[in-house]
């Protein structure tokens, strides 16, 4: 009895451990990944808006049919990536993606609580390469650290009704996704205050 229970916990944790090195292993072995598929139909460091989905035909698995979509395959290796995305009337998010479709950012218009989101995204090298004095803020310039070189940025704008759809893609339409061959300046010390004027002398009584 107790050799029984013994084979059977042994089997349980056997197939935990098959299951969970599959599922890692997956998006690394698979040749029909996002990243393969939208290779074709989109520019390196450029938005390239997606066709509509359909039923029967989708770019990408579980697209939403009222969400306008763009994607920006972006690679890193001759610098940091400059990225901006006006916001939508109803709703505009931005999800970053690895090669191997590893989600590791996410933002959206009410949590960026600007009319643009705008932001700068780089490896972890070429972060740690800026300059030690810039003085970097939330306030100034969002800065992502991408854990790889190469990945993907999904854009999405939302068109709550389908006559706003033109709407939803003329905001993902004026997207800009490009590489800054140039370090981002640092931020410049605001100048001294000019000297206050002598006092004039008095005169002789």
């Amino acid at each position: 009895m107790i050799r029984l229970a013994f084979t059977i916990i042994a089997g349980v944790l056997l197939g935990g451990v098959v299951h969970l090195v599959s599922v890692l292993a997956l998006p690394r072995i698979a040749t029909q990944d996002a990243y393969s598929r939208l290779t074709p139909m989109t520019k390196e460091n450029a938005v390239t808006a997606l066709p509509l989905a359909e039923p029967s035909n989708a770019p990408i698995p579980f697209m939403d049919p009222a969400f306008a979509v763009a994607i920006c395959r972006y690679d890193l290796k001759d610098g940091p990536l400059k990225l901006t995305v006006p916001v939508s009337q109803a709703y505009t998010s931005v999800s970053f993606y690895t090669r191997n479709e590893v989600a590791y950012y996410a933002i959206n218009d009410r949590s960026a609580g600007r009319k643009v989101i705008e932001l700068d995204l780089m490896t972890e090298e070429q972060h740690s390469a800026l300059p030690e004095d810039e003085e970097v803020t939330a306030a100034d310039r969002l800065i992502i650290d991408s854990p790889t070189t190469t990945g993907l940025i999904v854009l999405k704008a939302l068109a709550p009704e389908p006559g706003l759809m033109p709407q939803a893609q003329a905001s993902l339409a004026a997207s800009k996704c490009t590489v800054e061959t140039e370090p981002p300046p640092a931020k410049q010390p605001e100048p001294p205050p000019p000297p206050a004027p002598a006092p004039a002398p008095k005169g002789k009584r």
